[in-house]
C-alpha cells in the first residue's frame, strides 16, 4: 500500500530536519523537480489551494525562456500575483537550481522583501531529468515528481533525483490502465531503490490528491519550526 496522509508509518520514515546552511533563517523553501510532464505546476497549483488559507506562501517558477509556469499559475489565480515570480534560466533548468543559484536566490529576496513574513516558498524547477538535483544553499528539502505515463520503469533507472530527493511522488496513477503501467511495481521498486525514504502516490484528480503531499510539506515545517524554538 502507498502511503496516504493518515498513514502514522509516515513519521517514523522521515528523518528530521537538518540544519539550514549558514544557519539560514527565512521560510521553509521547497524544490520540485522532475521530467517535462510529471506534473510539477499541477502539483505547485494543488499545494497553493490546499495551505493558502493556513500559511503565508509565495512560488518561484523557472523555465527556460519563458514565463509558462508563472503564467500558468497565475491564470488559476492559486495565490495573488505579488506572491509569484518566474525565472527565465536561458539554459537546461539544472542549471538555476543547482550550479548557479544566484537568479532564484534574488528571486526568493525580492518575494521576501515585497511580501514580508513568509512561511513557505515552493521553487519549481523546469522540466529536467532523471539527474536534476537542487543546491542545498537554495532550497531546504526537495520534492521529485515522476508519473506514470513515462514508464513504470523509471524507479528502476533511478539517478539522484528518484533516489535521493526528500519526497518522491509517482504521479498520474489514474492513467495506469491506460498505459500498462503497473503500480505496485513501480512502488516497489522506488522503495527498493529509496531505502527509509519516504515515496507517495498520487492522483490531483481525486479530491483529496494532494493530501499526502501536504501533509509531508506541513509536517516539514513544523519540523522547522521546532528547531528554532
Amino acid at each position: 500500500m502507498h502511503l496516504h496522509h493518515t498513514d502514522p508509518a509516515l513519521t517514523d520514515i522521515i528523518p528530521p530536519t537538518a540544519p539550514r546552511p549558514g544557519g539560514r533563517s527565512g521560510p521553509l523553501r521547497i524544490g520540485l523537480g522532475g521530467p517535462v510532464g510529471a506534473g510539477k505546476t499541477a502539483t505547485v497549483a494543488a499545494l497553493c489551494r490546499r495551505l493558502r488559507d493556513t500559511l503565508s506562501i509565495a512560488v518561484v517558477t523557472n523555465d527556460i525562456y519563458t514565463r509558462e509556469d508563472a503564467e500558468a499559475l497565475l491564470r488559476q489565480a492559486v495565490l495573488p500575483p505579488e506572491r509569484i515570480t518566474a525565472v527565465e534560466t536561458g539554459a537546461c533548468p539544472h542549471t538555476a537550481i543547482r550550479d548557479d543559484i544566484s537568479a532564484n536566490l534574488e528571486a526568493v529576496e525580492d518575494l521576501q522583501e515585497r511580501i514580508g513574513d513568509l512561511d513557505l516558498v515552493l521553487i519549481e524547477s523546469g522540466g529536467d531529468n532523471l539527474t536534476a538535483t537542487f543546491s542545498k544553499g537554495l532550497i531546504d528539502h526537495q520534492i521529485f515528481l515522476i508519473d506514470v505515463a513515462g514508464g513504470d520503469d523509471i524507479p528502476r533507472k533511478g539517478g539522484p533525483g528518484v533516489t535521493t530527493a526528500d519526497l518522491l511522488v509517482i504521479n498520474k496513477t489514474d492513467l495506469a490502465p491506460h498505459v500498462g503501467a503497473d503500480l505496485s511495481a513501480m512502488e516497489r521498486d522506488a522503495r527498493a531503490a529509496r531505502g527509509s525514504l519516504p515515496v507517495v502516490l498520487t492522483c490531483l484528480k481525486d479530491q483529496h490528491g494532494i493530501e499526502p503531499v501536504a501533509d509531508w510539506v506541513c509536517r516539514r515545517l513544523a519540523d522547522l519550526t521546532a528547531a528554532r524554538s
